[in-house]
């Protein structure tokens, strides 16, 4: 069994200008967790998951240190005050990142198959845990999208190969 076999060839894409609060309205409508970025002629130049957008929009760290002055004013201490409005700040990250390109957004070293991958090279890609892939493109003539092989695509052709059609 090969990456051609398992892939799905109608693949929902997503291209580097796109604003990022229109990849997250269009992750919130479908039952998978990224896109693969392409350009217009179909080459592969990334992948955005939810991981890299939910990123932009975690809390901070937002202890900042002010400077203040004391009698007689020839020395400066800084002070540190705690800036953590939570709600505040993911919505001001929100209205920060919101207009930005995916392109700001995705992973670019992404690692893709070609349509002859064998299942047992797909299996290895899919369970290393120290990449934790979901999905793998999968490229023909070096980086043109033709399809992806998600891991629940190699789960249900191991299934079927263990408990027939």
């Amino acid at each position: 069994m090969q990456a051609r076999d398992l892939m799905e060839t109608d693949v929902s894409v997503v291209h580097p200008d796109d604003e990022i609060s229109e990849v997250l309205g269009r992750m919130a409508t479908v039952n998978f967790s990224g896109f693969p970025v392409v350009d217009d002629d179909g080459r592969l130049l990334g992948v955005v998951t939810e991981h890299d957008l939910v990123s932009l929009f975690k809390t901070k760290d937002r202890l900042y240190w002010i400077p203040l002055g004391l009698p007689p004013f020839t020395d400066v201490v800084d002070y540190p005050i705690n800036v953590n409005f939570e709600d505040f700040d993911l919505g001001m990250d929100l209205v920060n990142n919101a207009d930005k390109p995916v392109r700001t957004a995705m992973t670019t070293d992404v690692i893709s198959v070609s349509p002859d991958a064998d299942l047992d090279h797909l299996l290895d890609l899919l369970a290393d845990a120290d990449e934790d892939i979901n999905r793998l493109p999968v490229v023909e003539d070096g980086d043109r999208l033709v399809g992806i092989v998600t891991r629940q695509d190699v789960l249900r052709a191991i299934q079927r190969e263990r408990n027939g059609p």
